[in-house]
This record gives structure tokens, C-alpha cells and sequence, in this order.
């Protein structure tokens, strides 16, 4: 048994009790090949419960201090993330994000499925803010479906992003497939990029019911 297999096998059940977990719309994510999901981001715990609800294994980033915690709870969190498929990237550094998605692309071409929260940061209020134009230049350059999903109530649980979460309960969302093969080749037009990106928010938003800010988070929290 692999390691992701234990670990969904052993903590899917409690998951699911301790947040009342319900999954709407699983039947859209593909059996096969590449997939990108993406979705909003409220708080720490949404990377926990994305994985764990998906019957395939999802890949994605996130921020290197997660395996390099010390003692046995960064040891804990680096078996549990490595172990689910987060790829550990220093989003600091200059090159953060290119490092991110030269991974997403590579994961991509290999048939899996990559987890991307295009507002880049979490929300600082509740709100869905203003998605980075990353995801148009994946699903365009790879040709991968995108998945919009929704994480609805884990801010709740864990308002500030830290400490343990309280019990309650959460819904994860997820939509119809989208395309964009009729942007083909247009991969470094960047009003392209904007209303690829624009359109997946689009749907995100639909499906969470949040409110719309027209600004990237990432300012939003700087102010």
C-alpha cells in the first residue's frame, strides 16, 4: 500500500466525521489523464481536505516550511504533505513562482492531477479575490482540463488559519470540466491569459456563493 493510499485510508474516515465533510460534483474530475483543479483557498486546513475527498491523488505546491518543521510535529505535517502530494517550493524566493509552474507542467505531461489555488495566497477576509493568470498559461500550454471547485465552510473552522480546527461542518464543490483548446497557441497573449483566468474565477465563484473583489489578495493584505 503506498503511502498516499495509508494515509487517505486512515485519515479520509476522520476527516470526514470530524467536519462533516460533504462532496458534491466528484463525477466531473476525469478518471485519467491531466486534470488541473482549481479552486479558492480560505485557510490552512483546505490543503488537508482536498486530497483526501479526490478518489485520484492530487499534486501540488506548497511552502517548503511545511516538511522543515522541527520536532514531532513538523515531522508529522512533512509525512502527511509529502505523503498526499505537495511538492515542497520556496514561494519567497524570486523564482517562486516559475518553479511552480515548471512543476505543474511537468506533473501535467505525466497524466496527473495538479491542485491550484489561483488567488496565490488565502483569502484575508472571506472574500474571492482576483485569480493570477498561472493557471490560463497551464491549461493552455498543456492542454489539461481545468476543474473549478469550492471550499465552503473551512474558514469556520479555523478563522485565522492557525491552530487546530474546530469541529463543524464543510462541503468541497466541484464543477464541469472547462476548455480553452479554442485559445490554442495564444498562451502568451496576455488578455487571453486574463479572460481564461477571469472565466475559471467565474466559476469558483458560482459555486462558493463568495462575494467577488476585484484585486489580488496578496494587496488586499499588504493595505
Amino acid at each position: 500500500m503506498s503511502r498516499f493510499a495509508l494515509i487517505k485510508a486512515v485519515l479520509g474516515p476522520l476527516v470526514r466525521l470530524m467536519f462533516r465533510t460533504r462532496v458534491e460534483g466528484a463525477e466531473h474530475i476525469p478518471a485519467s489523464g491531466p486534470v488541473i483543479l482549481a479552486g479558492n483557498h480560505l485557510t490552512f486546513i483546505d490543503s488537508m481536505i482536498l486530497p483526501l475527498v479526490c478518489d485520484r491523488q492530487v499534486f501540488f505546491i506548497g511552502k517548503d516550511e511545511y516538511v522543515t518543521g522541527k520536532g514531532l510535529k513538523g515531522r508529522l505535517m512533512a509525512w502527511f504533505f509529502t505523503g498526499v502530494g505537495m511538492i515542497p517550493v520556496d514561494r519567497d524566493g524570486g523564482h517562486g513562482g516559475v518553479a511552480a509552474l515548471m512543476t505543474g507542467r511537468r506533473l501535467l505531461d505525466e497524466g496527473k492531477i495538479f491542485g491550484i489555488y489561483p488567488e496565490g495566497t488565502r483569502s484575508p477576509d472571506g472574500r474571492l479575490y482576483r485569480g493570477r493568470t498561472g493557471i490560463a498559461r497551464l491549461t493552455l500550454e498543456t492542454g489539461a482540463p481545468v476543474v473549478p471547485f469550492a471550499m465552503i465552510g473551512t474558514d469556520k473552522l479555523q478563522p485565522d488559519g492557525k491552530g487546530m480546527p474546530r469541529s463543524g461542518k464543510v462541503t468541497v464543490r466541484f464543477g464541469k470540466p472547462m476548455e480553452f483548446s479554442r485559445y490554442e497557441g495564444m498562451d502568451r497573449h496576455r488578455y487571453v491569459l486574463r479572460a481564461v483566468t477571469d472565466s475559471v474565477m467565474a466559476e469558483v465563484m458560482a459555486l462558493s456563493g463568495q462575494e467577488y473583489v476585484d484585486m489580488y489578495a496578496s494587496k488586499a493584505k499588504a493595505a
